[in-house]
């Protein structure tokens, strides 16, 4: 059907592939050898795929509440590309989780294990808009309440520090999908640091208020940072198969890069301890944050209220 412009095409009731419906979205992974490695458990990659793919999607839509609000112009764009280069990340970890989910079931197939041949092969939007709260993976410091800017600058500058670590290690992967995908983030990951360094140092550095409200913000998200280099099984496992990155590994270089922003910036490290977990679960156990699940209610609902749309 055709329009005489754009806003006829929005009113339009009876076009079900009108606005983001019907946008064509393809397998992002379409065309790429997506086998999984000998000698590397599918189950457990596409867990590992589905921790970082959760860390990106969730800090993702947190960003993206920002649109309208950020304190300048230049900012809103900065803050939007930086969600919308975090929401390319997860598209592919979740597609790779698919892929090696699938192989792992039809493994299983060809075991005797029980399980129906072809796998699940789950796409990136069933990961996304299909499970519930204690199946995502995510790390707790994505997920946490939008607060004011200093407390988002406090957050990325903490979350892309400890990804970037993560990624360049992740480019030598015996996975070459995972060593991809992370050999593409850096780059990205690379600025999203570098904008957050420059605005904790613009604030720390700035007026005794905008200091002020540079140290809450890392006050309050402090709690949740040592939950970034506690190993999960899984990861643990994949880190001696050579597949993932030990978190305690990356603990020193994130602890030099913050200690030349704070430095730069007149702020202090804070002295505050970790936030426990609930009966020994964090984020990557699938335990999370009250602020999850309202989080999650305004990310699916739309998916959830129509299953068969196509996006």
């Amino acid at each position: 059907m055709s329009f005489d412009n754009a806003y006829e095409a929005l009113i339009d009731a009876h076009d079900d592939s009108r606005w983001a419906f019907g946008t064509g979205f393809e397998d992002p992974l379409a065309g790429v050898d997506t086998s999984v490695p000998s000698g590397v458990d599918g189950a457990d990659l596409a867990r590992y795929c589905l921790m970082l793919g959760d860390d990106a999607l969730v800090f993702s839509h947190r960003l993206q509440q920002w649109c309208t609000r950020a304190p300048e112009l230049e900012d809103e764009v900065a803050i939007a590309n930086i969600g919308l280069d975090l929401l390319g990340q997860a598209r592919l970890l979740l597609a790779r989780a698919g892929k090696a989910e699938a192989a792992a079931q039809s493994a299983s197939v060809e075991g005797g294990g029980g399980r129906r041949a072809g796998g699940s092969d789950r796409g990136e939007d069933d990961y996304a808009f299909f499970r519930d709260e204690h199946e995502f993976r995510n790390v707790r410091l994505a997920e946490l309440e939008r607060g004011d800017f200093g407390q988002l600058i406090a957050v990325l500058l903490v979350f892309s520090t400890w990804r970037l670590a993560l990624f360049q290690r992740l480019r030598s992967s015996v996975d070459p999908v995972l060593a991809a995908i992370a050999d593409k983030g850096v780059k990205e990951l690379t600025y999203h640091r570098d904008y957050a360094a420059q605005w904790a140092v613009r604030l720390g550095d700035g007026t005794a208020f905008s200091h002020e409200r540079m140290q809450a913000g890392l006050d309050g998200i402090w709690p949740f940072v040592d939950e970034l280099f506690v190993p999960h099984e899984t990861e643990s496992r994949l880190a001696a198969a050579g597949v993932a990155v030990a978190p305690a590994s990356v603990r020193e270089e994130f602890d030099d890069v913050l200690a030349q922003v704070f430095a730069a910036g007149s702020l202090s490290r804070p002295e505050i301890a970790g936030k426990a977990g609930v009966n020994g679960q964090t984020g990557r156990g699938g335990r999370h944050t009250e602020a999850m699940g309202y989080l999650l209610a305004e990310l699916q609902s739309v998916a959830r209220a129509h299953p068969e749309a196509t996006w």
